[in-house]
């Protein structure tokens, strides 16, 4: 069985919390940390894949604009 500790418990806190998308600097005070970098490079765990989604779910919000721009061209012809 994995050793899971509270602290383990709250890098995967403020992992989760940063991968959904937290402001930062409110995340920063949830976790009590008076310095960023802690939060954000002690804490946080991120890698490649969720570099990818991230850049994935900007390409969708790019497409959605582009659908929402397209549309609203059309009604106003």
């Amino acid at each position: 069985m994995p050793n899971i500790t509270p602290h383990v418990c709250r890098h995967t806190y403020c992992s989760n919390m940063a991968r959904a998308g937290m402001n930062p600097k409110t995340l920063q005070y949830l976790m009590g940390h008076s310095d960023i970098g802690v939060t954000m490079n002690t804490y946080t765990h991120l890698g490649l894949d969720d570099a990818k989604n991230e850049m994935v779910r900007l390409e969708e919000l790019e497409q959605a604009k582009k659908s929402s721009k397209k549309q609203v061209a059309r009604k106003t012809m």
